[in-house]
């Protein structure tokens, strides 16, 4: 068996140097906001490329105390794509705001430019785009369209740990970027957690009140604020694995491009955009009968997953937003499509070329 995701292979990597952070967090007893947490938020900040991180406990909370640290609330619109995970939209949503959604671009699966500044209107208080598997969504026209507009963009980056753009990094376009930690994310914790980066020191300000019941003095509580803390114990983890990510991307990295070449131009992947360095969370691959190619891969003993099976203004949840199918029909076909094959480090280079064999080989299956 192949897997899609192999956890326990990264931790037999790092199992000392884990269980040593673990025993130094329980030794000094400091489980909440302590030196692992703070050493995080300079290291992360540092990586990114911006002036400070916030730690909170998921990428949910990211994105959610950004939005409202930019003023976002009700009667507001937010602008977005429909191909993401729910999270993006629900944070929203919590804020009191209304998503807005914009189709994607039919290649990077990331929000089209062209169809950004049509949506946007007087009640629009921020623009969302969402670095899809990976790879940054196309920052530069989307930054000019929102800065001729006053509007400012948060860089839903949860899928994209190190992946640039021109050089720079996800998490330093906007005027604020949101990073998830969860496990299977390119730098996971062992458990939830997020984080905020930003190099706008008010903004900063603002979401560390946010994400600490609205504190900077014990028991003085200046704004509604939430219990959105990163515990001490997934900090120190997770500096632990943030002095790898860098060779784990590029081990990511190895094996997407062998998968392009093993594949060649028998399927359309999200690829890799001019400038881009796509760091790979997913590998997605768009196939015709992808229901039927699934199973005979299972069958065939290689796990593969669906990133998303349903774009968000199709689901049950966000019907109130008044969509159907046909709204976003860039964003459908690619939900209709779209599996997603067996990536991480770890995984070897003849897992790599068995998955592709046996993806050609379902596929070939299908059309005939």
């Amino acid at each position: 068996m192949i897997p899609f995701l192999d956890l326990r292979a990264q931790y037999r990597d790092i199992e000392d140097e884990v269980m040593a952070a673990a025993r130094r967090v329980l030794e000094s007893s400091q489980f909440v906001l302590g030196p692992e947490v703070h050493a995080f938020e300079e290291e992360f900040a540092a990586y990114c490329g911006v002036e400070q991180a916030i730690a909170v406990n998921t990428g949910t909370s990211a994105l959610h105390v950004a939005l409202l640290a930019l003023g976002v609330g009700p009667g507001d619109e937010v602008i977005t794509v429909p191909l993401t995970f729910v999270a993006t939209v629900a944070a929203i949503g919590y804020t009191g705001a209304r998503p807005v959604f914009v189709d994607v671009a039919p290649r990077s699966l990331t929000m089209d430019p062209a169809h950004l500044e049509a949506a946007i209107n007087q009640r629009t208080r921020a623009i969302v785009p969402v670095h899809l598997y990976g790879q940054m969504a196309d920052m530069g026209p989307i930054l000019e369209i929102a800065r001729r507009h006053g509007i400012p963009v948060v860089e839903d980056a949860c899928q994209a740990h190190g992946a640039e753009q021109g050089g720079v990094r996800a998490g330093s376009m906007g005027e604020l970027g949101c990073f998830s930690f969860y496990p299977g994310k390119n730098l996971g914790a062992y458990g939830e957690g997020g984080a905020v980066t930003t190099s706008d020191a008010g903004l900063a300000r603002q979401v560390r009140l946010l994400r600490d019941w609205g504190a900077e003095e014990k028991y003085v509580h200046s704004v509604k604020g939430f219990n959105y803390r990163l515990p001490e114990l997934q900090a120190a983890f997770l500096r632990v694995k943030l002095r790898r990510l860098e060779r784990w991307t590029e081990a990511r990295r190895r094996r997407a491009a062998l998968y392009d070449e093993l594949l060649g131009d028998r399927f359309e992947t999200a690829s890799e955009g001019p400038g881009n360095r796509h760091a790979y969370h997913i590998y997605a691959v768009r196939v015709s009968g992808r229901e039927r190619v699934q199973s005979r891969l299972h069958a065939a003993g290689v796990g593969t997953g669906i990133h998303y099976p349903i774009p968000v203004h199709l689901q049950p949840a966000w019907a109130d937003l008044g969509h159907g199918r046909g709204d976003f029909p860039v964003a459908e076909l690619a939900t209709d499509q779209v599996l997603s094959l067996p990536m991480y480090p770890e995984l070897t280079e003849r897992a790599v070329t068995q998955v592709a064999t046996h993806l050609t080989q379902a596929a070939t299956l299908q059309i005939a």
